[in-house]
């Protein structure tokens, strides 16, 4: 059972494929209690590298593992491995299109009680920005165990954002990743949704409020890079507009690479996301992404702009 926190599912997969895969070894940066890297220090302590507080030197090591036939698996918070670290994983491991796989751990405003210094929402323009790098999200728990094992299982960088919270599945469990597919959760004729990681729950919550009002596909995008240009344009064709819905600002995500696939079919575009603007501290997780426009009415009321 993959349980309902992506963190959670995300540890206990690394300590499976490490018992499977002798050359897969954990890196953490001080944060092995949050990015559940811990679980593989506790099981397999001579599998897993505790690197201190320098993400930097993490991803430069992780590539020196590579080149030795490792599968180096690196954890920090998203604001950190995407930030801080920029450097050296464009130097050290994209380009050499070495075989690393970098967790983005807490992200989006999932961190809610630490304010902007913690919160990432410029973390999959990062990321999507640098050559042969593969950016996933997955949308639950459940995909997020399918999404680490085909990460350990195919090669190149590749990055993953985890988000730090309880919610629920939308996915099947035990199901294969569909690398590049966009997959439609729920069918409908009159405005796509795409949405990625926690919005994915809140896009098909949207949808069955607006029901008698608006028929809405929702599809859920885990792979943003490389974007199945082809699925998202056929997607789009039939309905009056979409809409875009991700835990990150609306420069240079989801909501941009969508606008990427669609700029020649002259598709009506509302983008659910974070404004040009840092995000905030916060008493809870709901409460931040309600003061940052990130709530199932929010998409709603995106999805009646468009479709009017």
């Amino acid at each position: 059972m993959a349980g309902t926190n992506q963190r959670t599912a995300y540890g206990e997969t690394l300590v499976e494929l490490c018992r499977e895969n002798p050359d897969i070894v954990v890196l953490d940066a001080d944060l092995g209690g949050s990015t559940m890297g811990k679980m593989v220090e506790q099981a397999m302590p001579e599998r897993h590298i505790e690197m201190g507080i320098a993400e930097a030197n993490m991803a430069s090591v992780a590539g020196g593992l590579s080149r030795v036939g490792k599968i180096p698996f690196i954890n920090s918070f998203a604001v950190f491995t995407a930030g801080r670290a920029y450097d050296q994983i464009r130097q050290s491991i994209a380009i050499g299109n070495m075989n690393v796989k970098i967790c983005g751990s807490s992200a989006g405003c999932s961190d809610f009680g630490d304010g902007a210094t913690h919160q990432s929402i410029d973390d999959i323009a990062y990321m999507r920005v640098i050559p042969n790098m593969t950016v996933i999200v997955p949308a639950d728990a459940n995909e997020t165990v399918a999404a680490t094992r085909y990460m350990a299982e195919h090669q190149g960088p590749m990055y993953m954002r985890l988000n730090r919270n309880d919610y629920g599945n939308i996915t099947e469990e035990a199901q294969p990743f569909q690398f590049g597919e966009p997959v439609v959760l729920r069918d409908g004729k009159g405005v796509t949704v795409f949405a990625c990681g926690v919005m994915v729950g809140k896009a098909l919550e949207a949808a069955e409020a607006l029901k008698d009002e608006v028929s809405v596909r929702v599809v859920n995008v885990s792979t943003i890079k490389p974007l199945n240009k082809e699925k998202i344009n056929e997607y789009a064709k039939d309905v009056k507009g979409v809409v875009t819905a991700e835990e990150h600002s609306v420069i240079g995500g989801l909501g941009g690479a969508v606008a990427e696939a669609l700029c020649k079919a002259c598709k009506p575009i509302e983008m659910v996301g974070v404004e040009d603007r840092f995000g905030a501290s916060a008493h809870n997780y709901n409460d931040i992404l309600n003061y940052l426009g990130l709530t199932t009415e929010h998409i709603a009321d995106a999805v009646r702009k468009i479709s009017k």
